[in-house]
């Protein structure tokens, strides 16, 4: 009698700790539903041109203009690029144990071929990468000649 109860004792907590209810509030910043929704409309609106922000395109071409294991040096090379051609993207990458300064967002070969014959006096050790590029932003200003 002793084990049969228990047993029954037993079985009903076990029964009623998987059994309970409750209620779950969730709280949250009113930012996150209206940057979910301008995300919502950037998808919607992909066929439109979108000015000023970078927007990840499929692949392209990309100018290795340096490569080292000294991080000072290849920040030098870097800003010594970028003092030379602001309007230009550089990247760096780290693939142990090197770093790799990579510039511009070429959609062509031939874009990128330019950019290298105008930079190989500067930068001897040139060389061309297919990646994926950020495409270009686009110069919506207009002046006169083009009206």
């Amino acid at each position: 009698m002793k084990i049969t109860l228990t047993f029954i004792f037993s079985l009903f907590l076990f029964t009623t700790s998987f059994a309970q209810r409750g209620k779950v509030t969730v709280i949250k910043d009113p930012l996150i539903d209206s940057l979910i929704a301008k995300r919502a409309e950037v998808y919607r609106n992909t066929g439109e041109i979108s000015v000023g922000k970078p927007i990840v395109s499929s692949y392209g071409y990309r100018v290795q203009i340096f490569y080292g294991s000294d991080r000072r040096e290849v920040f030098n090379q870097q800003a010594h690029f970028k003092s030379l051609y602001p309007k230009l993207n550089t990247y760096i990458i780290y693939k142990e144990p090197n770093y790799y300064v990579r510039v511009g967002d070429f959609r062509t070969r031939l874009e990128a071929q330019r950019l290298m014959s105008e930079i190989r006096p500067t930068f001897p050790t040139l060389f061309i990468f297919r990646e994926k590029i950020n495409a270009p932003t686009l110069d919506t200003t207009t002046t006169d000649d083009q009206k």
